[in-house]
């Protein structure tokens, strides 16, 4: 094999192992959500299945030449194989009924650890055949091999992330990974020990149905309806209400347009809100909405008082599109009355809309703003957990210093669990009056826990929504942006 053959499918295969490893902590969110928890388990489970096939590969490395070939080859198609169907692993998987982080680390190992043995398992072979070829130059060979190696993990996370996930999906990603790992398969011939003549030409005739198995797991379609880099997007229409569901968590929901429906808010914990806000907020507010997610509450307030003002900060523009092509209620006013909004708004005299959207992180847009607001909802989530840096004292205390009212901040957790404690003690600290409501908890044994906090005292509401009821949280450490909140365990 020629020096630089080698050096271009080390290449190749570290890129392969990369979109494979953030491929994976992709597809597992809809399933058991994303948090360091989740993440923590894919990045150890496939980086132990690359060192168990890096020291494999080296047994293999040692046999004679044809033989190591033959192996890797088949090394090679088992990747192809493995990786293509790991999203399906996955979901019969979890359809036997795992669950919790239990049945989530089972799930990961399962799906992943076997394809991650087998991608790394072909480059000791290759990081030999590429030192052999070159004779007297054993230093810079083994330079060009390591660096080959970490350039094709940077080029794998960089097609992953800005490429394959976004504009592919996760089930075509994997897809992909499996016909690169087949295309490698070629390349591995023997040439014999002096170069020249070509030693043993493998049959690619085998591959064909291989291909076409790898090729054919992109027809399984996607895990969810629509996918970008962000979310896994559902919308369901049942008993006269359409729902949002990102990674399987619900999000938003609206009733179907009819003339004798009244137009409410279907998820109580927005009743809820929209109960504070109500009660709280003057004529004409303007508010601060951190996760976009449906556009339920800013258009309800919108609605209700046609002088406020809104900013919704969404980090995924596919949410957007979904709710323009799904929620027509919430669509009507993005179409009304939205606009593309910036860091600093629409400019003093201007009034290009009442409905600011802005596509960014919720932590990005705080740091940067220079809007002041009356009352801010905090409502965003990655799967069925806040993102860590929006529960921390450093965000709230900024939040703090753009907002004059009150804040209100939906959770999702036990009744006094970590999250919740941890988000009360900040609140705690930074505004004299907080309250707690929590609402009927799941099968497991999570549910919304909403706090509202704010500078003057908060008069009591009539009614909450059915099932809810006041809660009363236990101190605890308040997060920081070094000591935060880590997710589900």
């Amino acid at each position: 094999m020629k020096f630089w053959t080698a050096i271009a499918l080390i290449l190749v295969l570290s890129a392969l192992g990369l979109t494979y490893e953030i491929a994976a902590g992709r597809v597992l969110a809809p399933f058991f959500g994303t948090s360091l928890v989740t993440w923590t388990a894919v990045i150890a489970t496939v980086l132990a299945g690359f060192s168990l096939g890096n020291a494999l590969g080296g047994f293999m490395a040692e046999r004679e030449r044809a033989v190591a070939l033959r192996q890797v080859r088949a090394v090679l198609v088992g990747t192809a194989v493995l990786a293509a169907l790991s999203p399906l692993i996955l979901g019969l998987i979890y359809s036997l009924g795992a669950r919790g982080t239990g049945g989530m680390l089972v799930s990961v190992i399962v799906a992943f650890f076997p394809a991650s043995v087998l991608i790394s398992a072909p480059s000791p072979l290759l990081a030999r055949l590429a030192v052999e070829a070159r004779p007297g130059r054993e230093g810079s060979s083994l330079g060009m091999v390591l660096a080959a190696g970490s350039l094709g993990a940077i080029l794998g996370a960089v097609l992953a992330g800005f490429v394959a996930l976004p504009f592919a999906g996760s089930v075509a990603t994997f897809a992909g990974c499996g016909a690169a790992a087949l295309l490698c398969v070629p390349f591995l011939r023997d040439r014999g020990q002096g170069g020249g003549e070509e030693g043993e030409k493998p049959s690619l005739a085998p591959l064909i149905p291989i291909a076409a198995l790898v090729l054919g797991s992109a027809a399984l379609g996607p895990v969810c309806r629509y996918e970008s880099g962000l979310s896994c997007i559902d919308i369901t229409r049942t008993g006269g209400v359409i729902s949002l569901y990102s990674d399987r968590t619900h999000q938003a929901a609206e009733p179907v347009p009819r003339a004798d429906a009244p137009e409410d808010l279907v998820i109580p914990y927005t009743r809820w809100i929209w109960a504070r806000m109500d009660a709280d907020l003057g004529a004409a507010p303007s508010v601060l909405f951190v996760g976009g997610g449906g556009y339920t509450l800013p258009t309800r307030l919108l609605e209700s008082r046609p002088e406020a003002q809104a900013i919704a900060v969404e980090i995924d523009p596919l949410i957007t599109e979904v709710v323009r092509r799904h929620l027509p209620r919430a669509a009507a006013m993005i179409a009304e009355t939205g606009y593309e909004a910036g860091v600093e708004g629409p400019g003093e005299g201007a009034a290009p809309g009442r409905l600011g959207i802005v596509h960014a992180d919720g932590r990005v847009y705080l740091n940067e703003t220079v809007r002041r607001y009356d009352a801010a909802v905090m409502d965003a989530f990655s799967s069925a957990s806040v993102p860590a840096h929006l529960v921390t004292r450093e965000t709230f205390a900024r939040l703090r210093e753009i907002v004059t009212g009150p804040v209100y901040v939906n959770l999702i957790d036990a009744p006094d669990g970590p999250l919740a404690r941890g988000t009360h003690a900040i609140l705690s600290e930074l505004y004299p009056h907080v309250i707690a409501v929590r609402g009927p908890v799941g099968p497991t044994g999570l549910g919304n826990v909403m706090l509202a906090a704010s500078p003057v005292p908060l008069d009591a509401l009539e009614a909450l929504p059915e099932g809810y009821e006041m809660a009363a949280i236990s101190p605890a450490r308040a997060f920081t942006d070094d000591r935060g909140w880590v997710g589900y365990r």
